[in-house]
């Protein structure tokens, strides 16, 4: 006898959708007292992404698929049916992947397999735009007089005493800060400009647009008068208007 669907199942759809998706697997486990393993599972299943994007509803999604394989198609070559013949492929991918990477892994995996390309390449957005912002601190030169002193090799003797100092002074450090900077903002822009492409082309929700626009302003109030203590000046070239 088939299990019985959870009435959570549902429950966590239509809470997804009221959302527009802008809620975790976590916070949805929690509020319906299931595993975030669970809801997971439910969100890859019953395509969530696609429903949200669509509107339908992922059975009326199941439905309109056509059963059976099309005329010619080889896929139960070997097989008089029931079970699939020795050596078939079916599960051989997530099959290898169970059998060598760990448990962390796979559920990254599984997570990644819910989210749609756009949510993705908005990711790799947030990554490298919180990199750049981090880099601020961290490669910071106070001044020219500013100069570190990295320890690189000593060698102790019974008559003698050896040490190898490398010295990085405060335009080597500038120069090799600007170099890092250039590269990342190049990456940064490219990236902006993918996910431009695609909410032009009907690929996004209005969330999904408006995050991108939101950050455009970000962006714009850093080139804003009198903001040059912040340390970061973005320009983000979209070419010729649309």
């Amino acid at each position: 006898m088939a299990k019985a669907r959870s009435p959570n199942r549902e429950r966590a759809l239509q809470i997804w959708l009221e959302r527009k998706g802008d809620i975790t697997n976590r916070e949805l486990a929690e509020l319906l007292g299931e595993k975030e393993k669970t809801i997971s599972n439910w969100k890859s299943r019953d395509q969530w992404n696609v429903v949200l994007q669509t509107g339908e509803c992922s059975t009326t999604i199941k439905r309109e698929s056509k059963a059976g394989a099309p005329k010619g198609n080889k896929n139960a070559v070997g097989n008089s049916g029931g079970a699939a013949p020795k050596r078939n492929s079916n599960a051989v991918t997530h099959g290898f992947f169970r059998k060598f990477f760990p448990d962390e892994t796979l559920e990254i995996m599984e997570q990644i397999e819910t989210r749609s390309p756009l949510d993705m390449l908005w990711d790799n957005i947030v990554i490298q735009y919180t990199a750049i912002i981090r880099a601020q601190q961290i490669m910071f030169v106070r001044d020219q007089q500013d100069e570190t002193r990295v320890l690189k090799k000593q060698k102790d003797g019974e008559t003698s005493f050896e040490q190898e100092w490398e010295y990085q002074h405060a335009w080597d450090k500038q120069a090799t800060f600007l170099q890092a900077q250039s590269r990342a903002m190049a990456t940064l822009q490219s990236l902006i400009r993918q996910y431009d492409d695609m909410c032009n082309k009907g690929l996004a929700t209005e969330e999904q647009r408006l995050r991108v626009e939101k950050l455009k302003l970000e962006v714009g109030k850093l080139r804003e008068p009198g903001n040059d203590e912040k340390g970061i000046v973005i320009q983000i070239n979209y070419g010729e208007e649309r």
